[in-house]
């Protein structure tokens, strides 16, 4: 595991102990119990669902008078109905927690209810209660989105933009010099491989190899695995690196991506730079680096047709996730399937 993903999921549990803190003690049965099949990040999250759905319950309704969140019982769980569990919903659609206000869409409300099915059936899997109640009310119905992705041309003038900066302000363009061939390299890395954003930020200089044209990542879960790039690739993050090494002679940090300040950059800068240079060419277009992702998979799909093949490069574990987002939007493949099947050979007409 990379030295960015192990001090990202030291962050994750720390926080993770100080939410199970404020939750009921049986929840952290619970986190214990998924500790080997899940991540630190995921279970952080987890408890932050579970503590919006432990104060609905408390302060939206009158079944449960408790003063705290952490006096709520295994004999209170027990007492949770269908009912509530339609109406936190209802409730996620527009909330206020902590201060502040919140409207959740379809997602959302699946991620949060997620989190407490999954309480509820390690309990009723423990023997912990004695029945499962989320099993009787249904998940909200997740609407596929738009696919967006970017245009051949658009990917072009990305880039182009990228490297010249002649569209961005003054007060940009006065950090552009010490960032362009970093910001290349990271948008061309983006949409000449396909990886996530966590992946490119967790990248250290020993994980690239130039002389095979590959790198080593750290998937979701924390699975190693090597991907290959192209010529058009290493150029860019040879670019880069020598700059880096000139700028940045007496750095001692492994990162391959550094910000200003000589530390790995955040996942915010990244995010922060493709929407800089997206909105310029394509305003119309909210483009995020899972929208470069999702081009790379389009392209990638156009050009060998093989769905299982772009879910391998993807890191995708189910190849219907692929299918989704990539098989059904390659419409210059359907209009060839359209006239690939002859009924009848017109020199026999």
């Amino acid at each position: 595991m990379s030295e960015f993903h192990q001090e990202r999921n030291v962050r994750s549990i720390t926080k993770l102990r100080k939410l199970v803190a404020e939750l009921p003690p049986f929840c952290l049965t619970f986190f214990t119990g998924i500790e080997n099949r899940t991540s630190p990040l995921t279970r952080m999250n987890y408890a932050y669902d579970l503590r919006i759905f432990f104060d609905f319950l408390i302060t939206e309704t009158s079944d449960f008078p408790l003063d705290r969140i952490r006096d709520f019982s295994l004999s209170d769980l027990e007492r949770v109905t269908g009912t509530h569990l339609e109406l936190f919903l209802s409730y996620l659609s527009f909330y206020t927690f902590q201060g502040k206000q919140y409207t959740d869409g379809e997602r959302a409300k699946a991620r949060k209810m997620s989190a407490v099915r999954s309480l509820f059936k390690y309990l009723f899997k423990k023997e912990m209660i004695s029945a499962n109640v989320t099993d009787r009310v249904e998940m909200p119905k997740i609407h596929e989105k738009e696919i967006i992705r970017l245009d051949v041309n658009e990917v072009v003038n990305l880039l182009n933009e990228a490297e010249s900066g002649d569209m961005l302000t003054k007060a940009q363009q006065r950090f552009h010099k010490a960032n362009r061939l970093r910001d290349v390299a990271i948008l061309t890395l983006f949409l000449g491989t396909g990886i996530r954003i966590s992946e490119l930020v967790g990248l250290n200089i020993s994980d690239v190899d130039f002389e095979s044209r590959s790198f080593v990542i750290t998937r979701k879960g924390g699975n190693r695995t090597v991907l290959y790039f192209s010529d058009e690739v290493a150029e860019a993050l040879q670019n880069y690196l020598a700059f880096r090494a000139e700028k940045y002679p007496d750095c001692r940090d492994p990162a391959l991506f550094l910000s200003l300040q000589e530390k790995r950059i955040s996942l915010k800068a990244v995010q922060v730079l493709v929407k800089k240079y997206s909105r310029l060419i394509c305003p119309n277009k909210k483009i995020t680096p899972h929208k470069l992702r999702s081009t790379y998979g389009t392209n990638l799909y156009r050009q060998t047709q093989d769905i299982y093949v772009v879910a391998d490069v993807l890191g995708h574990k189910d190849v219907n996730t692929t299918k989704k987002h990539y098989a059904a939007i390659s419409d210059d493949i359907r209009r060839r399937a359209s006239t690939a099947v002859r009924l009848r050979d017109k020199e026999e007409s």
